[in-house]
């Protein structure tokens, strides 16, 4: 069972509905729609609050995504959150308030900065291509300091190899990417198996994933991934690009 359905299946168990859900979590109703469909994944203190309210551990909620070479979370972070499952209910809500303080004072220094100060964002350094190893989002990466004409919404960077994306996005070009949640026709960095894809995204009525390369003369580089098959999904992020239409929606 895929960790999205592992989501829904529990919040089910608990009769609880996803507006329910998303309030405890402090999130709206469609990001936990996207959490449980796979299309994106929750932050590190949503994880937290996510845990307590469906009751589960991170074993058994993520186990999918903790299998060898997914790399959707590090070791560490992993016993983080089991040391966090550790504490007392007081405990585990200091924790949560020492968070909340330590991000807005980050939010704090973030707004004192001068106008001009540089700015950065993360560019992972694998490769993102059809058959590549997935690198370790959040770890695997160098900085990048970036000029006024990057798209202000980009989180972070990656450099593209392969030609299933052209023309859109050449082999060796620079994709910059949010974290916002996709819809039909979008581009996404995804992780399926534990490989790394740049891909248009499409799910269908019937809950197949398809995973399109904008070059259509390589449809060969497509991943589709059917509901139900057992394989890992998981969405890193939108690629900020306007995308041409889906294969035979023009």
């Amino acid at each position: 069972m895929a960790l999205g359905d592992r989501i829904k299946a529990r919040r089910e168990e608990l009769s609880l509905t996803r507006p329910q859900l998303a309030d405890r979590l402090g999130v709206t109703p469609a990001a936990v729609g996207n959490y449980e469909t796979g299309i994106s994944f929750p932050r590190e203190d949503v994880m937290l609050r996510l845990f307590d309210c469906l009751e589960t551990d991170p074993n058994t909620l993520f186990q999918d995504s903790f299998q060898a070479g997914s790399q959707v979370l590090t070791q560490g972070e992993r016993q983080l959150l089991e040391d966090y499952r550790g504490l007392s209910p007081l405990g585990r809500e200091s924790v949560r308030a020492v968070l909340q303080a330590l991000r807005s004072y980050q939010a704090e220094l973030e707004e004192s900065r001068p106008e001009h100060r540089e700015r950065v964002i993360p560019l992972y350094r694998t490769p993102a291509a059809a058959g590549y190893a997935a690198p370790v989002f959040g770890e695997d990466f160098d900085y990048l300091t970036v000029t006024d004409s990057v798209p202000q919404a980009a989180e972070f960077a990656v450099r593209i190899q392969g030609d299933s994306m052209a023309p859109w996005i050449a082999d060796g070009d620079l994709v910059y990417v949010n974290r916002d949640p996709l819809k039909a026709g979008d581009v996404g960095i995804f992780c399926v198996d534990g490989d790394i894809f740049c891909k248009q995204y499409y799910k269908d009525p019937a809950g197949t994933v398809y995973l399109f390369s904008l070059n259509r003369n390589r449809a060969d580089a497509d991943v589709v991934l059917t509901s139900g098959s057992g394989r890992t999904l998981v969405c890193f992020g939108r690629v900020i690009l306007h995308a041409p239409p889906l294969p035979g929606k023009a």
